[in-house]
């Protein structure tokens, strides 16, 4: 289905040349003699790029953007940040949207405190505002935000909308306030990878099975990871705008940086269908653009997809798993142990039933799954058919209230309601745990973006566990048709209609805030009580000695665990509250343990850490009396985590805060799953420390002495020596530090970014 080419390759006249063909000269047949040096400059990648960078390099960028967009459970703290930063007003286009928050009971009144807070600070700043349930972030994006070759900011991973020629990227709050502070977003020049798409897909397969075929085939081997996905060739006229949306969406579950697509005709068609034909805008490579690797994909060999529990690579072929169902179920078992601890027990095999897998729960929601034309093709396989008063249930999200209009208006959502399914507001809750839980021990099958251990909301720390799946709305519905049995929708013989949208500009007009460019400064911004300005943070001492708070050998941590999603999103305006969460349902004993760490750097501060009592701490200092120079009362105290390779999912900047409001001050890792992690940990005034060998040199509850790490980050030293209390032994090792901008490693040392745009500190 899908073949992945490491290398060069070039692009022209819609075919794909390797490198050692065009030195070979293929390219003479297309009019070019040599091969063109400025062919990486000529991707549609490096076009954008290069219009909204500002350093006057070429492969350091600093990179302004048109656009930035949030939504509730990210858009406070991020106002709260630039506030304590000196914001007043907002030098680009901010958009604070509503779709997270929106139908979270959990803490009484706090979820609309933090709306009203958000709607007092687009009216003062000058911003947009987006009310609860009326569109989810990325499809109001989409239909009123996006523009060809313009680039968009925002907190939320899944901030892709390459399909209409924008290149959006998603990241931590942090770098979010850098723009609304006229600051740059840096980094290195990306890598780009073309995505050479030919043929065209077989009736009854969706943008979700090429999406999951495509994460299914580079996420494990990190092939477009920081990269761009470059998405070209005769393939793309094949598919629908909206086809090529539910595509680009889920390239983030691929780790790469960004996404961009071709355009044409049909992406001009939607943009005057949603009332801006002035928005588009031609995106295309140059004559010959040079690429960094080659994915092909031919849409006419993609089958219907699963992507099993607990991440979106973790695929198969829908046929596949049913002429498997058995060896495949216990397989999906016996990987969740290593996830999910033995705490509970993941049991799939229940749900297989004479020869067929029974699912429990249908969700066709969100960014993903709730697009128009995906919600039409579910509509055509279910008419007739009912979902049945057994245990199985379906609920769909549109994903804005303008396309739930025009499903009322086309008579699709009477279809749905017929069938049994239950028809919701525009939410994202499916996707984080907020929405539809199943109930414990149930099996989910979605179109939403992820299906990590926990974003169904389940607790296996509380001895609670369910499962999700990730399938295409097609089969989706197949399956709701055939009463729960799992069913791909190449399975029936379905006439798909071919539906017409119209848009209804008036929902928005009526109802969305919009005072971009005209600031009301004498505003008064509204303060819900759980909303709670950041606390203070210290600079980086010149040594530090790190407490081995916890320590993860998975093969990945996401930021689900790190910080989990669900009833934890309520308290997002208050970061102490939410640090109480804190890898809580991996390791419970964490917050704890930071606790105890940042108390005893209090005494020391406070002059009284020679009366610490804390038995573990006199041994470290004990041991460590003897490395020269070491003095604890000069030494900064902090809290560390170990992990493989954490940070993959969620841009949510939290993953990182709740470490350093409970006075964290690095993370140790093999490797940074995502750039926007990393970013996050040093945005937070956390040093991102990485040490590669396979047997670790300390463990949870160990001390590690790092002195000089001040002037190392200053002096752009790549490691640091340190020293670990290990038992009843000190025990030499070498921190690598990485690469960091001058501006990264003066947040660091200044404490965090609030600390570094107060320049009194």
């Amino acid at each position: 289905m899908i073949t992945l080419r490491p290398g060069k390759y070039y692009y022209t006249n819609g075919r794909m040349i390797a490198e050692e063909e065009a030195k070979a000269g293929a390219l003479k047949a297309f009019g070019f003699e040599t091969l063109p040096e400025d062919a990486a400059d000529q991707t549609m990648a490096a076009q954008i790029l290069r219009a909204h960078n500002l350093s006057g390099s070429d492969s350091k960028l600093k990179i302004r953007f048109d656009q930035l967009i949030s939504h509730d459970i990210t858009f406070v703290g991020i106002l709260q940040t630039a506030i304590a930063s000196g914001l007043k007003e907002f030098p680009v286009p901010y958009a604070l949207t509503n779709c997270h928050n929106s139908l979270c009971a959990v803490g009484g009144t706090i979820n609309e405190d933090d709306h009203v807070f958000g709607l007092s600070a687009a009216k003062k700043f000058g911003g947009s505002y987006v009310p609860a349930n009326l569109a989810v972030i990325h499809q109001y994006a989409r239909e009123m935000l996006t523009g060809g070759g313009k680039m968009i900011l925002g907190s939320d991973s899944h901030t892709r909308y390459g399909a209409l020629g924008t290149m959006a990227i998603g990241e931590g709050g942090p770098e979010l306030v850098k723009q609304l502070l006229r600051q740059t977003y840096d980094i290195d020049r990306p890598e780009v990878i073309a995505v050479h798409l030919t043929g065209a897909p077989v009736p009854g397969v969706g943008p979700q099975d090429v999406a999951l075929a495509i994460v299914g085939a580079v996420f494990e081997n990190g092939f477009v990871k920081n990269r761009v996905m470059e998405f070209v060739g005769e393939g793309i006229q094949n598919i629908s705008v909206d086809y090529r949306i539910g595509i680009d969406v889920m390239t983030t579950e691929t780790t790469c940086l960004s996404s961009i697509w071709e355009t044409d005709d049909q992406v001009a068609a939607y943009y005057d269908i949603h009332g801006r034909k002035e928005a588009y805008a031609p995106v295309h490579p140059g004559a010959v653009a040079c690429y960094d690797g080659l994915i092909e994909i031919d849409l006419s060999t993609i089958r219907p997809m699963i992507a099993m529990p607990f991440h979106p690579s973790n695929v198969y072929t829908i046929e596949e798993l049913n002429a498997n169902a058995a060896d495949i179920l216990h397989e999906v078992e016996e990987k969740a142990k290593s996830q999910i601890g033995d705490g509970v027990r993941l049991d799939l095999m229940s749900k297989l039933k004479n020869g067929r897998i029974q699912v429990d729960q249908a969700v066709i929601a969100g960014c993903a799954g709730g697009g128009f034309e995906n919600l039409m093709a579910a509509a055509d396989i279910l008419k007739g058919n009912y979902i049945g008063s057994d245990a199985f249930s379906m609920s769909i999200y549109p994903a804005s209230q303008p396309i739930f209009m025009e499903l009322v208006r086309n008579g699709a959502v009477a279809t749905f309601m017929e069938t049994g399914a239950i028809i919701r507001s525009a939410f994202c809750g499916p996707c984080f745990g907020a929405g539809d839980v199943p109930a414990n021990g149930g099996f989910s099958i979605r179109h939403s973006t992820r299906n990590f251990p926990n974003r169904e909301g389940s607790k296996p720390g509380n001895g609670q566990i369910a499962s999700v799946a990730l399938m295409d709305a097609r089969s989706i519905a197949a399956t709701a048709a055939n009463k729960g049995v799992l069913t791909a929708a190449t399975e029936l013989d379905v006439t798909y209609g071919k539906p017409v949208y119209h848009f209804d500009s008036k929902i928005y007009e009526n109802r969305v805030y919009d005072g971009t460019g005209k600031p009301e400064p004498e505003t008064e911004l509204v303060y819900g009580p759980n909303i709670v300005p950041w606390p203070e943070m210290e600079p980086l001492a010149d040594d530090i000695l790190l407490y081995v708070a916890s320590e993860i050998h998975d093969p990945v941590t996401t930021t689900d665990e790190l910080i989990p999603s669900g009833e934890t999103s309520s308290y997002r305006s208050n970061p102490m509250g939410l640090a109480e969460f804190t890898l809580s349902r991996k390791d419970p004993a964490y917050v704890g343990e930071a606790k105890k760490t940042r108390a005893l750097e209090a005494a020391r501060l406070a002059g009284t850490i020679a009366e610490a009592e804390e038995e573990g701490f006199r041994k470290a200092v004990a041991l460590l009396s003897a490395v020269e120079g070491f003095d604890i009362e000069k030494t900064e105290i902090g809290s560390t985590i170990y992990a493989v390779k954490p940070g993959d999912g969620s841009a949510r900047e939290q993953a990182a805060s709740c470490q350093r409001v409970l006075g964290g001050l690095a993370n140790i890792a093999t490797q940074y799953a995502t750039k926007r992690y990393r970013s996050n940990v040093i945005n937070w005034g956390m040093i991102p420390f990485q040490f590669a060998d396979e047997e670790l040199p300390f463990a949870k509850g160990d001390y590690i002495y790092v002195p000089g790490i001040r002037e190392a980050i200053v002096s752009h030293a790549s490691t640091i020596p340190a020293v670990a209390v290990h038992g009843d032994e000190t025990v030499t090792l070498t921190l690598q530090i990485g690469d960091l901008t001058d501006e990264e490693r003066e947040i660091i040392c200044k404490g965090c970014l609030i600390n570094y745009n107060n320049r009194e500190i």
